[in-house]
């Protein structure tokens, strides 16, 4: 093809040619000539069903898993493993000169090229300086720093592909790129990790340790268990600029931290009051929205809850009444908590529900605590819910609490922090855990002959997904963020274009939920994380004990000086005390695009980097950590962290279902890497903490979607597959055997390579590209595919269709390549692959392409765009 040495045999064309031309050339250049077929014309090939479908292609999957595991891995000899796969001096170059393996192995391709790249600093910025096509242009992005406890899952994978493909990308067209890896410390999760490590091994609490001792526990900890994550990223061969890992609890990530909470505390965001929160009696501890768990109940429920050693009923509704005051009646309540009425300040009614017409201003006896309940009246109140008469509990629930502003009631809060009743409930429930009093509290209702019914009710019950505990809404003093006014610039921010999410109906989500936002509490009862930079204020002789008074700084000695100017005091008349809660972990993230690149100090990374060209995460972070970014990032930096947003969707099992542990269908991307028996999957299942019963589905299900375990796919393989899914839409339900079709495909291209240079011999290959042109009016045709495949992987990546760059590429591989340019060219024109391997967008499908093929890439893509070059492209005959 690329040189004048060699013509075309007509025997070759007249047998090769006309097989192939009547396979694909009739379909590739003509179809479009055929008349359309008549509406009566019966037609002898009867279209598949969609059922027919997917029966085929079930029968299809469970061939491959249920296949021998060595036939499917296409496995290489023992010898072959010793030669290719010998230890390397850490960070040295893979020899290449060796034959190739007889087929297509995974740990031959991939073994050794990270190393060597990381050494020799491809991943840098610095790098861009010594690329022959390097341009005056930047692109940054952060990794979405997953929790340090855990492991990758296979969301994880799908943002590390499309991620690293950007990356890769942006590099080959000579951009200065900066991709930051990054861990989050996970305050709850790594605390409860550390926790129950502390007490299975030597039977002690954190009390039993002291603040000071359990962290070192826990730093401990992370040193030897927190590179996990990183170890897991290099084996997805994500091309993360390393010399610039960010960890949210080292100093330089701290000290951003502190200083974002003292700015956002002197303009007036940051505010300590009482409010209502997520709490965990387990944790002792409020939480985030994003670690509440909802479990539907369609009924009455019998659960295990942390501290109980028989199950509580959950599911059902107790109405029972109120004697009215003064006069003969009751108004009946309805309660899925009946131990929250010793905290009962009020009753509220619809003031249209003509059933309490009379009994507007009327008032009911609490039969327990002898206290007068005011009838009040709101339109909030659900006429149509249980008897249409609800019960104020203002401390522990956030509807009441919100009625309770509306009307002046007080909070009286019978549910401490540890889970048990307070002394405000009387000597005969103090101290007893809240469900055991909810039996009490029943009980003597039925004594008084107040109790009415006990009915099944269908409820979402509230999880905390870190201890398993159920949620108690608390009253608590905390420290929250005012969130309105920055809530409206994110949302102004789409609307003018400055922001662009993509895909664009997340934008529709994004203004609702931010339109309704409600202030953000901050503060958490742990040890571990960023403990809050403010002091309680003592001062000497003073009287007034009862009102707490704040002062926050970088530092004591700062805190303490404003302290002196706030109160005009002597400074050394003042006793401050640190707030021993620690921040929200969403609060830290939420400043990872600019404190990763140190902020707050001017610095040369934040110049250039900032604000990060495109954020990619999960859509759903869109709340949780996406809307705070852009919230934090404008207040504190007065820009936008990034340009834009790309939603990925969810990656769901084949079936569609969530991922999760108690179902079995958890997979760990480094299983579909490497392998693993079925044996091994579930070993994984006994390690975790899955009561009896979840860990006989777990091992049942895996038993039938792995009954020989998972061969080995291979990272390009598992990337490949990943990138295939339309990411921008709905979930993502992967499926092991998608991703053993693509590993299937990276043989062909194996087979295919190997192939042509059996036939080129070294002899054959031109001594530069200079030299190569077009020959035949097949060779033609090959580059004008190759263009217009060239063409639509740019015009795909510029959209961030990672999907249809995979069907691009594989479709000119498998069927333009192969099926028709090397079956009717013969030898004489194969030298058409080795430039190709060279020529195609390389950053999807594999990770292990040698960075040097990025100038090169660039070379010939520039080549492909040459005026004569395209000529070819308008040709499409043969």
């Amino acid at each position: 093809m690329w040189k004048s040495v060699h013509v075309v045999s007509p025997r070759i064309w007249t047998r090769d040619l006309h097989r192939a031309w009547s396979t694909w050339g009739y379909r590739l250049c003509c179809q479009r000539a055929q008349p359309p077929a008549s509406s009566n014309t019966q037609s002898s090939h009867h279209p598949r069903t969609q059922a027919e479908k997917a029966k085929r292609r079930r029968e299809r999957q469970k061939a491959i898993l249920s296949s021998d595991v060595n036939d499917v891995e296409l496995n290489w000899s023992e010898k072959e493993k010793i030669t290719y796969t010998a230890p390397l001096v850490h960070g040295e170059k893979k020899d290449t000169s060796l034959p190739f393996p007889q087929s297509y192995s995974p740990e031959y391709v991939e073994f050794g090229w990270y190393q060597w790249w990381e050494k020799q600093g491809f991943f840098s910025p610095e790098q861009h300086s010594k690329l022959p096509h390097a341009a005056d242009n930047y692109f940054s992005l952060c990794i979405p720093p997953p929790n340090v406890t855990g492991t990758l899952h296979l969301g994880h994978a799908l943002t590390v592909a499309i991620e690293d493909a950007l990356a890769r990308w942006r590099r080959m067209q000579g951009y200065k790129v900066l991709w930051v890896p990054g861990c989050d410390h996970a305050g709850i999760a790594t605390q409860s990790v550390v926790e129950r490590k502390l007490l299975r091994e030597q039977g002690k609490s954190r009390q039993d340790y002291g603040r000071e001792k359990f962290l070192e526990e826990v730093w401990k900890w992370k040193n030897e268990k927190g590179d996990e994550i990183y170890h897991q990223l290099r084996k997805l061969g994500a091309s993360l600029d390393w010399s610039r890992a960010c960890f949210t609890m080292d100093p330089g990530f701290s000290s951003a931290v502190t200083e974002a909470f003292v700015r956002l505390c002197d303009s007036g965001l940051i505010y300590r009051s009482e409010g209502m929160v997520n709490w965990s009696c387990a944790l002792e501890s409020a939480i985030s929205d994003i670690e509440v768990d909802s479990k539907q109940l369609s009924g009455r429920s019998l659960l295990s809850v942390p501290g109980y050693q028989q199950k509580v009923e959950f599911g059902t509704m107790v109405t029972f009444a109120y004697p009215l005051e003064l006069q003969e009646g009751e108004v009946a309540v309805s309660t899925t908590r009946p131990e929250t009425m010793l905290g009962d300040v009020a009753i509220a009614v619809h003031p249209d529900d003509p059933r309490y017409k009379a009994l507007h201003g009327k008032q009911c006896r609490h039969p327990f605590t002898d206290r007068l309940l005011p009838i009040v009246t709101d339109s909030m109140v659900d006429m149509e819910f249980g008897t249409g008469a609800v019960k104020l509990t203002p401390a522990h629930d956030y509807t009441d609490f919100l009625l309770s502003q509306r009307h002046s009631l007080p909070h009286l809060t019978v549910i401490g922090g540890d889970g048990t009743m307070t002394s405000l409930c009387g000597q005969w429930l103090e101290g007893m855990k809240r469900f055991d009093a909810r039996e009490r509290v029943i009980s003597a209702l039925m004594e008084r002959k107040l109790f009415r019914q006990k009915r099944d009710h269908p409820m979402s019950l509230p999880i905390c997904s870190r201890s398993g505990d159920v949620i108690e809404p608390l009253l608590k003093k905390q420290w929250f963020v005012h969130c309105q006014g920055m809530a409206k610039k994110a949302v102004q921010a789409v609307e003018d274009g400055d922001l662009q999410i993509i895909p664009h109906f997340y934008t529709k989500i994004w203004k609702n939920w931010l339109s309704n936002i409600s202030d953000w509490c901050i503060s958490r009862q742990l040890w571990w994380g960023h403990q809050i930079p403010a002091y309680r204020v003592t001062l000497l002789n003073s009287i007034d004990i009862e009102e707490e008074q704040w002062v926050w700084g970088r530092t004591a000695a700062e805190a303490r000086e404003r302290a002196a100017v706030k109160f005009g005091v002597n400074p050394d008349d003042i006793t401050l005390t640190q707030d021993p809660d620690v921040l929200d972990t969403w609060f830290s993230s939420g400043l990872f695009p600019f404190a990763m690149l140190g902020w707050p100090q001017q610095t040369e990374d934040l110049k250039h980097f900032y604000p990060n060209s495109i954020l990619e995460t999960g859509s759903d972070l869109i709340f949780f950590w996406v809307a705070r970014m852009v919230m934090l990032g404008r207040e504190l930096t007065g820009q936008l962290p990034f340009k834009q947003v790309l939603f990925h969707s969810l990656v769901r099992d084949k079936y569609g279902r969530k991922m999760s542990k108690s179902l079995g269908n958890v997979i760990d991307p480094l299983d579909v890497i490497s392998g693993v028996s079925l044996e091994r999957l579930q070993e994984k299942v006994r390690e975790g903490n899955l009561d009896p019963g979840e860990m006989v589905v777990a091992k049942e299900a895996q038993k039938k979607d792995f009954p020989k375990g998972i061969p080995e796919c291979g990272t390009d393989a598992l990337r490949f597959a990943l990138c295939s899914y339309k990411a921008q839409g709905e979930d993502i339900s992967l499926s092991v055997s998608q991703v053993l079709s693509c590993r299937h495909f990276c043989n062909k291209m194996w087979q295919t390579v190997r192939f042509t240079l059996a036939v080129l011999q070294d002899n054959s290959l031109p001594t530069s590209l200079a030299e190569t042109y077009p020959l035949s009016s097949m060779d033609r045709w090959i580059c004008s595919r190759l263009y217009s495949t060239v063409q639509q992987c740019e015009q795909s990546f510029e959209s961030y269709e990672l999907h249809t760059v995979t069907s691009a590429l594989q479709s000119f591989w498998v069927h333009s390549l192969c099926d028709i340019y090397l079956r009717s060219c013969g030898r004489d024109s194969c030298l058409t692959v080795q430039t190709l391997s060279r020529t195609l967008p390389a950053c999807v499908c594999s990770p292990t392409q040698t960075p040097h093929s990025w100038s090169t890439g660039i070379f010939l893509r520039r080549k492909l765009t040459s005026p004569w070059y395209r000529k070819w492209s308008e040709w499409r005959g043969c």
